[in-house]
């Protein structure tokens, strides 16, 4: 785990009418069916009330305002068996597990985001091994298998679980900057010394991930940083990067008005570039402050 440094005072927190998160995806011009998914969530406490003599206008509000956001984008592998119910387990496990285990609320202060971040990677294990298990019962032994980017905001700290080539990109003062690593073949070829980044391009290793919930292998990137109020966050899968460059997403969040505009205009982008792939975008931002 690597961690930036946290101011020594968090800044204030976001009202709900600051928070502007999108997420959209499509199936593509090439495959026969979506094997991406997505999942935006907000975190609150709840008071369920079953019985009182106190009229219920007079308890309300019940649900807190939200402490915290989920951002989750997961791509099915393509060639296995089924990474659609893959990705869509990952998600489902991920959102049952944060849902409840109640410890998890325990562990929300700055002090503790090591041990939150343990929870978190917890849980994708969890449903790596969910996944592995579906497999054997339904395909033998090569079931599905799917990338996953998790994003859980804490203003002001995000935690990042990630494996495989699906991207978490971050603006932030005007800079574009990759979050998370590509977890491919090609990748570790590159960083091993024995492919050049040109070489890497070309080499059919580059679609073979590496690092995947359901596959070989299943080891998270994990990382804690501070937000800030300026940044935009965008989650993608790779349909999106095999069309679309990084200097173009780039432009198209240095000039984002609304996050469900920009995503559908880097869909469409995608899609006019001949769409091979599914394609899944979400992105986040918090508008701009009066004043």
């Amino acid at each position: 785990m690597s961690a930036d440094s946290a101011a020594s005072a968090d800044p204030p927190r976001p009202a709900p009418s600051d928070i502007d998160v999108f997420g959209l995806t499509d199936r593509g011009r090439v495959r026969k069916e979506n094997q991406d998914q997505f999942l935006i969530a907000s975190l609150h406490k709840l008071l369920r009330v079953h019985q009182s003599s106190i009229p219920a206008d007079d308890l309300t509000p019940l649900v807190t305002e939200s402490r915290g956001y989920l951002l989750l984008v997961a791509d099915g592998v393509g060639g296995r068996p089924d990474g659609q119910a893959a990705s869509g387990t990952a998600i489902r496990t991920i959102a049952h597990y944060v849902t409840h285990l109640m410890d998890l609320y325990r562990r929300l202060d700055s002090e503790k985001a090591s041990a939150f971040l343990a929870e978190l990677e917890r849980a994708v294990l969890q449903s790596h091994e969910l996944i592995l298990e579906e497999g054997k019962r339904e395909y033998g032994g090569r079931g599905g298998a799917t990338t996953l980017t998790m994003l859980f905001a804490l203003w002001p700290r995000f935690y990042l679980v990630h494996l495989g080539d699906s991207s978490w990109y971050r603006l932030r003062d005007g800079q574009l900057r990759r979050m998370t690593e590509v977890q491919t073949l090609a990748e570790a070829l590159v960083e091993a010394g024995a492919l050049t980044r040109t070489e890497a391009h070309r080499s059919p290793l580059r679609n073979v991930l590496a690092s995947a919930l359901g596959g070989h292998q299943a080891k998270p990137m994990t990382l804690v940083t501070d937000g800030r109020w300026d940044d935009v966050t965008l989650l993608c899968t790779d349909g999106l990067t095999k069309h679309v460059t990084d200097e173009e997403i780039r432009e198209h969040l240095l000039n984002v008005q609304a996050s469900e505009q920009t995503c559908r205009d880097l869909v469409d982008l995608a899609l006019e570039r001949g769409g091979e792939d599914n394609v899944t975008v979400v992105i986040g931002r918090l508008r701009r402050r009066p004043g």
